[in-house]
Order: structure tokens, then sequence, then C-alpha cells
């Protein structure tokens, strides 16, 4: 009987499907995933998201209760009825890697509860609901509370239960952030002292402010002078102008960084160093003179319309200029190029424009002084590859993550403990699992330069006034490079914050996941844990440095830019930190110990793609090819640096890192492979742009020993120098005129000695070469027809005067001997006479008549 039962009650469940389960399930079964867990339930009911917590951090002076507020929405296509809500507690972070871990713990590890909170009756499919709730920090009456009685950083969660149609009371979501505790506030009605955090090991704080952008402008442009540049969309106005990323990132820093808010701002302001990125510099500069924006982002080739960015784009760049001059710059490397990428292309022009001419670059358009030395790559981690070229480009240092320099020997051992042990580890063991301390300041003795390169020459700026020659990157003392390590989990909290947010290539593989799961709020309130982690913890084997490094695009907005950098002059005031400029962190003496570089692997797979390589090589060859052929004249305008470096730079954004963490290559790779289609046909044009002119029919010599004449012309706008290359034929000898000038959109004709020993017509191939040997133009043929007829007509010719020549002597002696001559025999004196008599009359014939011709043509000119 028990058994037919079973079999009846399993033929229901089949048929009637997961609706018919859900009352039969306990509520443990119907527990929702984290909602930042990077993990999805099926079906999902409600959706919890936080909006805000107040205080978002505790300090002694705080309220003694904590009120978060927040949204729930039914996302599911049933009504849930009976919603309530309560927080819970988890322990307090120990270790660093539980800033990122405890997100993902169970509901079950957060064992401090508060009571549930009634926040809707029924809540109906689309339907939302805002609630708030309130819950003391603690309480000494033993009424409920977090329990909170020390400082440190604690996970909270929102757990929302409820009921929905079908099914029985369940958890259906929940959301998950982390509450920085400062100082614990006395209880409220109790008489239980304030507690404080020690302040006695403060943590020297430094933090990077980057302002970057994905590179905007149309490949394949040549500079010009009176061109305006052409961008592929009208986005970078928005971000620009009022309420835009880079605006309200800018205005941040601004209300921030007020200088007459006392000493506490002052030092806030030491501490905080603007990373620049020079491309996005150019494109602003660009846009203040007029600028057009593709109709279509896909059809480089297409229609364009104005840009509608100008204004805003001279206000962005003047209040940058005002903020720049009184703080600490520093240049990024250009377009967040993959430097592993360019170690790969090796080319020593390429090169020195990525890492060299940006802090150039940075000086003269915001005349400042920027940090020289320091190379910040966007990934945070580099190969020995990059890391030789850095050293050998004068970088004495590179600032990478905590993870990406490891102690000499241990590589294998850190790869093979991140991509396989730890991938199996627990969260609640990697919250709790000790992380070995990592130095602020590393030796890579591997990564030296015997031979550095000469600094690159300083970028020929226009429109702006010159500041200060910069001297290049002075090579340290030590020629081994150093690396400032920043901490991964703070980086990894930032990046989290603000719209469209990444997960960086350090972060380690065990605890990424996609945090666009959380609210913006809840993002934010995780990264003010993390910056707070290390000034709460002074462990003896820990560096009391910390290094804060957002993202190079970073897409926080004014509310969260401006949270955040309070939350750092809060632990400046409460001496829990201590500010330490960027310069100073860099001019620290390394670790004794020796390291060496880990080139992780997530950042390996968000590289640039290796097919990229060679055309990039082929094209920048070519560009510095015709660079040394180009004609600097005095006062012209492009000069050939202004003429070619647009396209240097348009390789450099091929080679960006910009938008490859999205998980999708596809579309950068699409725009590398656009932008690089489109600089080799405008290199093809420029090389096309200098050529010889083909003469049209046949060359006729008027003899064996005139000037070939040839017409060279010069489309480019900047001079150029060429040579000939003319291929003779054995019947002829050319005289190599040597090296010429073309003036820039002009042509000049060439008289080149030639001798002909033909009288066939002869085919010449001629072309135009630079002096290196690079071919310009299309080379032509000129067919050649000479008068001569060679040595036969010289000897016809020499036979012929020597003849007339022993005539006349044989004449001459007859006469002067008196003998008549042989030839004068029967020839009549009479009719001698007469034929003397009539050649005189002609010849005063033909006098007169050129006399007469001389008169008309003198009273013609007249």
């Amino acid at each position: 009987m028990t058994r037919g039962l079973f079999r009846i009650f399993v033929a229901v469940l089949t048929i009637l499907g997961p609706v018919t389960t859900l009352p039969l399930l306990d509520s443990a079964s119907a527990v929702a995933q984290p909602a930042g867990s990077g993990t999805s339930t099926n079906p999902k009911f409600l959706k919890l998201s936080l909006d805000s917590v107040t205080p978002t951090t505790v300090t002694t002076s705080s309220d003694s209760q904590l009120t978060v507020a927040g949204t729930v929405t039914n996302i599911g296509d049933r009504v849930v009825d009976d919603v309530s809500i309560r927080v819970q507690r988890a322990a307090a972070i120990t270790a660093p890697a539980g800033l990122r871990a405890t997100l993902r713990l169970d509901e079950v590890n957060y064992d401090v509860n508060g009571e549930f909170e009634d926040v809707a009756q029924r809540l109906n499919p689309g339907q939302r609901k805002q609630f708030t709730l309130s819950i003391p920090l603690r309480s000494e009456s033993g009424a409920t509370s977090l329990r909170i009685t020390e400082p440190g950083v604690y996970p909270l969660l929102l757990n929302v239960n409820g009921e929905p149609a079908y099914g029985t009371q369940a958890r259906l979501d929940d959301a998950r952030f982390l509450l920085p505790v400062l100082g614990v506030p006395p209880a409220l009605g109790d008489e239980a002292p304030p507690v404080s955090a020690p302040t006695d090991a403060p943590v020297a704080t430094t933090l990077l402010w980057p302002l970057a952008d994905r590179p905007r402008q149309v490949g394949g442009r040549p500079g010009s002078v009176d061109g305006k540049v052409e961008l592929t969309d009208d986005e970078l106005a928005a971000s620009l102008g009022k309420g835009g990323r880079l605006d309200q990132l800018l205005a941040a820093l601004e209300g921030t960084m007020n200088p007459g808010a006392g000493r506490g701002n002052a030092d806030l302001a030491s501490a905080v160093c603007l990373a620049v990125d020079p491309d996005l510099l150019l494109t602003v500069r660009a846009m203040t003179k007029g600028y057009r924006v593709l109709a279509s982002p896909s059809d480089p080739d297409g229609a364009t319309r104005a840009g509608a960015g100008a204004e805003q784009a001279q206000t962005w760049l003047d209040r940058l200029r005002a903020l720049a001059g009184s703080m600490c710059t520093v240049a990024l490397p250009f377009a967040q190029v993959d430097l592993t990428a360019l170690a790969a292309v090796n080319d020593p022009a390429l090169s020195a424009r990525a890492i060299n001419e940006p802090a150039e670059i940075i000086d003269s358009i915001l005349a400042t002084r920027s940090v020289r030395g320091v190379s910040l790559p966007d990934s945070g981690s580099i190969d020995h590859g990059a890391g030789v070229l850095l050293r050998s480009h004068g970088f004495g240092t590179a600032v990478l993550a905590s993870t990406a320099a490891v102690p000499q020997g241990s590589v294998d051992w850190a790869q093979s403990s991140s991509e396989s042990g730890q991938a199996t580890t627990g969260a609640n063991e990697i919250a709790s699992t000790a992380e070995p301390a990592i130095p602020e300041v590393v030796r890579l003795p591997e990564i030296t330069a015997s031979q550095p390169t000469a600094p690159a020459p300083a970028p020929q700026v226009t429109g702006n006034p010159a500041p200060p020659v910069a001297s290049s990157p002075t090579p340290a003392a030590d020629p081994a490079l150093h690396a400032v390590t920043f901490d991964i989990w703070s980086a990894t909290a930032l990046a989290a914050v603000g719209s469209n947010p990444p997960t960086p290539p350090f972060t380690p593989s065990r605890v990424r996941y996609d945090v666009t799961n959380d609210s913006r709020a809840a993002r934010l309130q995780d990264a003010l844990g993390a910056i707070s982690w290390s000034a709460l913890h002074p462990g003896a084997n820990r560096s009391r440095s910390l290094l804060l490094a957002p993202p190079q695009q970073w897409g926080a907005n004014r509310d969260e830019a401006t949270a955040l950098l309070r939350q750092v002059d809060q632990l400046l005031r409460g001496n829990l930190a201590t500010a330490r400029p960027f310069h100073d962190l860099v001019a620290l003496p390394p670790d004794p110990q020796p390291y060496e570089l880990d080139y992780l692997p997530q950042a390996a797979q968000d590289a640039v793609p290796d097919r990229f390589m060679p055309p990039v090589r082929e094209q920048s060859r070519r560009i510095t090819e015709m660079m040394r052929a180009l004609v600097d004249v005095p006062e012209a305008e492009p000069t050939p640096h202004d003429f070619l470096t647009p396209l240097r730079d348009d390789l450099l954004r091929v080679l960006s890192l910009s938008d490859r963490r999205a998980g999708d290559a596809a579309p950068p790779d699409t725009f590398a492979q656009r932008r690089l289609d489109q600089n080799t046909r405008t290199m093809d044009k420029l090389y096309r742009s200098v050529t010889v002119l083909p003469p049209g029919g046949v060359y006729t010599l008027a003899s064996e020993q005139s000037p070939l004449l040839l017409v060279a012309r010069n489309d480019l706008p900047v001079a150029i120098r060429v040579s000939f290359r003319i291929e003779a034929p054995a019947e002829t000898q050319i005289t190599d005129p040597g090296e010429q000038q073309l003036p820039a959109h002009g042509s000049r004709s060439f008289q080149i000695p030639t001798e002909v020993s033909d009288s066939r017509n002869l085919v010449i191939p001629i072309s135009l070469t630079t002096p290196e040997g690079v071919a310009l133009g299309n080379p032509t043929q000129v067919s050649v027809r000479s008068n001569a007829y060679g040595k036969a007509l010289a000897i016809i010719t020499g036979c012929a005067a020597l003849l007339l020549l022993l005539l006349a002597g044989r004449r001459l002696w007859r006469r002067f001997r008196g003998q008549p001559d042989p030839a004068d025999e029967g020839f009549d004196p009479g009719t001698r006479r007469r034929v003397n008599r009539y050649r005189r009359a002609r010849l005063r014939v033909l006098r007169a008549q050129e006399r007469e011709r001389e008169q008309e043509q003198l009273q013609e000119t007249r």
C-alpha cells in the first residue's frame, strides 16, 4: 500500500512539474542564491537591491542605529505574498581576501540576525516596493541588534522572504554589502563607552585618480593645418559635458580639493595623483578647435556631421589644467596600450611614442611637470618582454598588482595555486586565509637594460605655450626594474564602483563573478570597506602602505567618487592613515628579497591577439621610413612630425586594452582591424602621392648627348627628399642626379645628363624612391629616340672631312705653283665670270631682304 501511494505521488509530480513541487519543499530548499555570486536561480521571484546605507561608515560619533533603504521588485510571473526583510551580519573580515570572498558566503554564515519586518502584503508581477529598515549597532541590554562591539569591516546581508503563489514561505533573494566600522558609538540608552580603532600604526595611503577614455579618433587621418579631427561618435562630448563621466570625476576632485578647506584637505591632496591618458588630452584639445563626427561609426569613409562638444571640451580642459597645476600628475601609457603587445611588436619609434612621449604631452597641454620614470600598465600585469621594454626606455618603476610580482622561484607555484588548487577552495576558507604580505616596492633583478635607448624627442605640440623642457626619465642607479605594488582587493572593489564595472584581470579566478547583479549602492559600500580594511588591521607581518588604483576607464559618478575621497580623508583625519605622495612612494627603496614577474593568466587572456603584431610592425616601419624622407622646412606647416604622428597613434590604438574586459572580444577586435585597415590604405595613398610623371609618347633627343627631361610631382603637404631609380639599357649612359627635394603640393623638372649610342627607340624604366631606397609612387617607362647614328656616322663624317681637306690642299698647291687644275679643264673663262657676277648679285639681294625683315621686326617691337 505504501509503495503504491509513493508511485502515485511520483506520477503526480512528473505531470504537474515544479509548480506543484514548490509547496512540498521546505524553506531551506527554496533558498535563493546570493545576488552577487554570479549564479542564477530559475525560477526567481523577487529582486532585492540596496539603495542607501546610513551611515555609510560607522564612527564613534555616528548614529547608534544603522538604517538601510532598498527596493524589492517582483520579477516573476506570479504574485508573492507576505514579503518581509531582515538584516543579518557575518563575522568581521580578518583577511584581505575576505573583502571579496565573504560576499559569496552562504546565508547561514550571516549568523547575527535582526527581526523580519513586513514590507508588503502582496507584490504582483512587475510591482516594486521601497522599504527602510533600522537596527541598533549594539545593545548592552540584550535587545535585537547587530552586536558590533569592535571596529572592523563587517559583511551584512538583507534577506527577503515571501510566499509565492502555489508555494510556501521561503528566502527568495538577498543583497550583500560591507560596512566599515572605524569606531563603535555608544549604545542608545546604555552607558557603554565608544570604542575607537587603534591609531598607533597608520597606513601610508596613496590614491591614483585616473582620467582616460576609449580611443575616439577615426583611423587613417594624417595631420593637417586646417583640417578638423574626426571622431567615431560624440559620446566624449557627453562625457565632458555637465553630468558626464569625465565631468563628474573632475568635479569630485574639485569639490574635495578646495584649497581653503584646511589641513585635512591638504593632506588628501598630497595623497592623490592624477593619472591622465595622453590620447584623451590630444582628442579633447582637437575638439576645442572644432571637429566632425561620423554619421555611422561602422562606416569610417561615410558622411560626417559637425560635433557639438567644442565648448564642453574647452571648459573641461581648462578645469583640468587648473587642477593639475596644484597636485601630482602622472601620464598613463598612450591609449591604454597593451605593453606586452607593444614589446612583441618591437618597434623603437612606436614604443617611444607609447611610453616616453606621454609625459611630454601631459606637460605641454596641462602646463605642469608630471612624475617621470614610472609606467602604469592598464592590466596591472606585464610579461618579461614588457619589463625589458620599459627598462630599456629609461623607466625605473612599474606600478603592478600585488600578485603580478612574486618571490623568485615561485612563479610556477603561484600560477598552479591560482588556477587549480584555489579554484576548489570554499568561500569560508578563502575569507579566513591569510595571504603573504607583499612589500610596497620590490626589485626585479631579471629585468635590466644594458643599453638604454636614447631619449625620444619631445613631440611638437602646436597651439600651446611651450613649457619648460622636461628631461627624459633618468635611469635609476639600480639597473633592475622596480615594481610598486597596489592592493588587488581594494582595486577590485574600486573597479566595481559605477556604471559598466569590469572585473580586473588581477582579480583571482576563485572570487571572480558578475558584480552587475549587485546595486551601485552595495558596490560603493564594498569599496568603502576595502579602502578601510588595511587601516583597521595593523598586522605585524603586513605592509603599512596602501596604493589605491581604480581602473583607468573608471565609471564612478560624482557622488560615488566624492564618497570615496571623503573616506580616505576620514581615515587621514582619524589618524588611521597618513598621506604619502606618489613620488615619495616611487622613491622608496625596494624590499631586499628578489622578485620576478608573474604574467597573470587572465591578463594574457584579455591581451591584444597576436595576429595584430605583424601588420602593426609593418605599418610602423613604413611610417618611420617616410618620416626620414620628409623635410622639415622652417615656418612651413604641417611639419613631418605633425603630419605622420597621428598615423603612428592609430597603431597604438590598435593595441589598446580598452573594452577588452567585457567578456566579448569580437567588438574590440573588429574596431582594431578596421583602424588597421584604414591606416594601411592611408599609407598606401601617401606613398603613391610622390611619383614621376610619364612623358606621354616618344621622347626624341636632339643629339646623342641631349639631357633627358623628367617631371616629378609631390602631392603631400610636406616637402620630401627623393632619388631617381633609372634602369638604363646598355645603349645609354645616364648620370645619376643624386638626392633631390620636391616641394609640398608641387612638381619639379629635372634635366638628367644622358648619352645615347643608338638611334632606335629605347624603353627606359624610371621610378622614385626615398634616399634609403623605399619605392615611391608608380614606376613609369620613357620611350627615347635619338637623332644620332652612332659610330658609322662618325666614321663617314671623318672620312669626308679628310677628303675635302686633301682636295682643297691640292687645289691651293697648284694655284701657288701657277699650274692649272685639271678639274678646271674645259671650263670657259667667260662663263666663269658670268657665274661669279650672278652669285654676287644674289648675295646682295639676300642681304637686302634680311635688312627689310629686321626693320619690320623692329617696327613691330616698337
